[in-house]
């Protein structure tokens, strides 16, 4: 097969596209035939050579989520059928022609959906059900702040909060992003390069905040939370290392915590794709949620997508397409 090969720890230009062997599968196993694969600034540091692939997954061939078809199906594996249209969460190898996963991280795609839409779903999805409403508890009649409203994450969150009766209120850079959130769903946006979001929150508080940024934003976060918060961290691109006041975690009786999904245990990504199947899937058929697609890109054009994934000026997803 022919898949986009990670030749060396770098810039974009390291990705070039090659032959590589299809994957083999085994157990209950399906192989799919990549029709679509969502990027995600993920894909990113595992082409910089700072983000390693988990134990047993390749670490040269990039993507965490595809949308395709059943080609082919290991002995154990009955949840699909060969020819069934499918999205699945991976572990790394979606920048490929085939990829071989276990069948409870897969799900139907919705129907009247696209590859290109259901390759949007997955990581997104999963991440935000996993650490917004288990993790976090988030609950209807609640305030949710999103930093990063604009992000793959913060499109996802937003809708599917709002679908739920949830107030959304979000960080953006610029006042156009802002209003694509509120097009979506959000409530309100603050631009963090003319306001504070600390100054603006303090006096109303929310339940929980999502947060992909990490560093000063710690102490700001836990100013605005209030008592019973809930502080869910899923990366920490200004800094991990940070002061952190635990007598107002105790006195406000705080939660602050984080996963990260990759490395997560079969078991757990299967439940959670039940989950999700359950108290998603229905959004999107209802269309209370919708894939947000900002361009698509051939696979053979890699490069130039990861090249727009890194400016941070979309709205959306970016997708790979055969």
């Amino acid at each position: 097969m022919k898949a986009i090969v990670i030749t060396q720890p770098g810039a974009p230009d390291v990705l070039k596209l090659q032959e590589y062997p299809t994957p083999e599968i085994t157990g209950d196993e399906i192989l799919i035939e990549v029709k679509a694969a969502g990027l995600n600034r993920s894909d990113i540091f595992q082409r910089e050579g700072n983000y390693p692939a988990p134990a047993g997954v390749s670490a040269e061939i990039p993507g965490l989520e595809v949308a395709g078809i059943v080609v082919k199906c290991g002995p154990d594996a009955s949840a699909f059928k060969i020819g069934d249209q499918v999205c699945a969460l991976l572990a790394g190898g979606g920048y490929a022609e085939y990829v071989a996963v276990r069948e409870g991280q897969c799900l139907p795609i919705p129907n009247g959906l696209t590859f290109a839409e259901a390759a949007s779903l997955p990581e997104t999805i999963f991440t935000v059900w996993s650490n917004v409403f288990q993790r976090g508890a988030l609950k209807s009649g609640e305030t949710l702040l999103i930093h990063g409203g604009n992000s793959g994450i913060g499109i996802t969150g937003i809708q599917i909060a709002h679908a739920l009766g949830i107030r959304v209120i979000v960080t953006v850079g610029s006042e156009e992003k802002g209003q694509n959130c509120l097009e979506l769903g959000a409530d309100s946006f603050i631009n963090y390069k003319k306001e504070d979001f600390e100054t603006v929150l303090q006096d109303q508080g929310v339940d929980v905040i999502l947060d992909m940024i990490g560093g000063d934003y710690l102490r700001k976060n836990i100013n605005i939370l209030k008592p019973e918060g809930q502080l869910v961290y899923i990366n920490a691109v200004s800094g991990s290392h940070v002061d952190l006041d635990l007598w107002k975690v105790m006195t406000k009786r705080l939660t602050v915590t984080g996963s990260t999904l990759r490395s997560r245990e079969y078991d757990f990504k299967k439940q959670l794709a039940q989950e999700v199947q359950k108290n998603v899937w229905p959004l999107i058929e209802s269309k209370q949620f919708k894939p947000i697609i900002f361009k698509t890109f051939p696979f053979t054009e890699a490069l130039e997508a990861h090249l727009l994934l890194e400016e941070s000026r979309h709205t959306g997803k970016i997708i790979l397409v055969r």
